[in-house]
């Protein structure tokens, strides 16, 4: 999804426009409050990744302070900003591209080369989407589990997991069988592939 937050009715309709040319769902947002308000009430992530054009200068919210709320709020990863300015200076998006902003384009710009970087946001916001999922099965693991993890990932079989850690060779067997059900695999392989 790209959400696009500019105050000016003609920009949004045609980067909205622009982004349906190339198959991508858009959104639109008259102000920076409108839009952080959208992600405090849904989940700001979508199967197809987001990214969002902030323009800097609105009246009711600026870019920058959108920008700080989503930095606050740890989303930039899973939100990457692209800046939109027909006001920018080079301190400004040096700035902005130093606390994590994805890129910083000043008006008029290319509509190819924006588009292109947008994609590249969107594979960026799938990637770090892909790894917070991940992240959040491994926090349900037991520690003997995540024990257990390790010395599978190591590649060692169930018996020396089993002699290493003192436990019964049927003992790991049942926390492989959890680990994988957790985890969403069914292969160590396929473990160590979404681990990598």
């Amino acid at each position: 999804m790209l959400h696009i937050v500019d105050d000016e009715d003609v920009i949004r309709d045609a980067l909205a426009w622009l982004a349906q040319s190339r198959g991508l769902e858009a959104r639109g947002y008259a102000g920076g409050q409108a839009f952080l308000d959208a992600v405090a009430t849904s989940s700001p992530a979508s199967a197809g990744g987001d990214c969002v054009l902030l323009d800097v200068r609105m009246p009711d919210m600026n870019g920058v302070a959108v920008f700080d709320q989503l930095v606050k709020l740890g989303l930039i990863a899973r939100l990457p900003v692209i800046f939109l300015t027909g006001h920018g200076d080079v301190p400004m998006a040096v700035d902005s591209l130093k606390r994590g902003a994805f890129d910083f384009f000043e008006k008029p710009f290319n509509d190819n080369v924006l588009m292109d970087r947008v994609d590249e946001a969107l594979a960026a916001s799938r990637k770090a989407a892909d790894g917070a999922v991940v992240q959040a099965r491994l926090a349900t693991l037991s520690a003997r589990e995540r024990e257990v993890l390790d010395l599978i990932l190591a590649g060692m079989m169930n018996k020396v997991v089993a002699d290493k850690l003192g436990i019964s060779m049927r003992t790991v067997e049942v926390h492989r069988a959890h680990i994988f059900d957790k985890m969403h695999v069914k292969t160590a392989v396929e473990l160590a592939g979404l681990l990598k």
